[in-house]
């Protein structure tokens, strides 16, 4: 073996890969690039800037405990708390709006107090979530078990509606004949024994002092219900990964079609195009058209294996859908040619088109869901393509939308089509020695 000839391969391959600028740049960046995004979302580095839980609440009950429980929810840095009514809240949720809701009803600031000590009626608390969030929900529910148990502890042990509980139950007592006198006369020193902790209370409370509370038993039940298009529909997990990878392959799909151009470039087939009468911007829409065509069938093919295998439906309008499906398929064939028009090879376009295809399906919430950014990457991922035909596919796929949830995200879809194209036809190398 003949290791100068060897040396030489070795010096020719370095030449040529680091003669491409754009093809080195593209290998080093990439990596770095979603090594630090991964890093950043998962570390805990961006802690301090996380987007709070949103949430919507109905309070039915009106009384100072239910006022003082969400007053402390809404003081929680984890949470974002609106009041709505109950129909608000649940069409917050349906919508996406919230996260969470959860609707406290009438009669909670009294019932909860008596059900502390093992009496009355447990109030039922009403939790509707997304059922993609739901480890927000079972945040949130924590977080609302802490401020009820504090809220309703320090009722009953020092509040008004504790007061009156307790001179309701000794009243019940004195008049109870049939119970057990010993049981009647043990339960009577317990209550009396609260009624003087709460006097003990009040006296503190006047001198500017507070006595610890504490509490017995859960004083309320939930109800949890998820929210989906349709009444009774059980959320499928496979809806919104379906959507995500269909959107990634597309965008890999258009890419070729560019890569493929610009291979016929190198080739020399150009010569015969420029030789008939055809503009450069007639051959860019020609291979728009047929990459849009290519597009679509993939994201069909991709969605139709979900719904054939794995139950995924469309819950709300189908022209919706098949409107963001042709908008999307279009945006992400011209993309394709505007990616191959600033790559000029096809090695550097193959290396742009993998840089480019990972980001915009990451900032679109195609692999990590959207809430899990920090509040102010999700108003930047509004300026990403991807996370408008997300937002649009998850609407009328499993959040039930009607037809004009569709309408904006495809027409940003379409927008954002026209201005590749523009910068397609204006930028894509039509002379071989471009």
């Amino acid at each position: 073996m003949n290791l100068r000839t060897v040396a030489a391969l070795v010096r020719k391959d370095l030449k040529l890969f680091l003669g491409d600028r754009r093809a080195v740049v593209i290998s080093f960046v990439t990596p770095i690039v979603l090594a630090a995004f991964f890093g950043f979302l998962f570390s805990g580095s961006g802690s301090s800037e996380q987007a709070r839980i949103q949430v919507r609440a109905a309070d039915l009950d009106g009384s100072a405990l239910s006022k003082e429980i969400l007053r402390a929810l809404g003081e929680d840095k984890a949470i974002e708390l609106k009041a709505a009514t109950a129909a608000e809240v649940k069409e917050a949720v349906r919508t996406g709006n919230a996260a969470v809701g959860l609707v406290l009803p009438a009669g909670f600031g009294g019932q909860a107090t008596r059900a502390l000590f093992g009496g009355g009626t447990k109030p039922e608390i009403q939790f509707l979530y997304d059922p993609s969030h739901s480890a927000e929900m079972a945040m949130v529910r924590g977080i609302l078990t802490e401020h009820i148990m504090e809220s309703v502890s320090k009722e009953a042990f020092s509040g008004q509606q504790g007061r009156l509980m307790v001179k309701e139950s000794l009243q019940r007592l004195d008049a109870d004949t049939a119970m057990n006198p010993k049981d009647r006369d043990a339960l009577k020193r317990l209550l009396t024994g609260v009624e003087t902790w709460q006097d003990r209370q009040s006296a503190a409370k006047a001198e500017g002092t507070e006595l610890a509370g504490a509490g017995f038993t859960m004083p309320y039940q939930v109800k949890e219900e998820a929210v989906t298009g349709r009444e009774g529909e059980v959320y499928n997990g496979y809806a919104h990964s379906f959507s995500g990878m269909g959107i990634q392959f597309i965008l890999f799909a258009a890419i070729e079609l560019g890569v493929g151009v610009l291979m016929e470039r190198q080739l020399g087939l150009w010569r015969r195009l420029r030789a008939a009468p055809i503009s450069k911007g007639t051959v860019v829409l020609g291979r728009a058209l047929s990459g849009a065509a290519i597009a679509g069938l993939t994201l069909a093919v991709t969605l139709g294996a979900g719904m054939v295998l794995f139950g995924v439906r469309v819950n709300g309008s189908w022209p919706g859908f098949l409107l963001l499906c042709a908008a999307s398929a279009c945006m992400a064939s011209v993309f394709g040619l505007m990616i191959a028009a600033f790559g000029k090879t096809p090695q550097a376009t193959r290396g742009i088109a993998v840089f480019a295809v990972l980001i915009l399906t990451m900032l679109g919430g195609g692999w990590v869901p959207a809430f899990l950014f920090p509040r102010w990457m999700q108003t930047c991922t509004l300026a990403v393509p991807t996370r408008w035909a997300m937002d649009g596919l998850d609407a009328v796929i499993w959040r039930g939308g009607g037809f004009q949830s569709a309408l904006l995200p495809a027409a940003v879809l379409f927008a954002f089509t026209a201005v590749f194209g523009v910068i397609a036809a204006l930028f894509f190398p039509w002379n071989e020695g471009a």
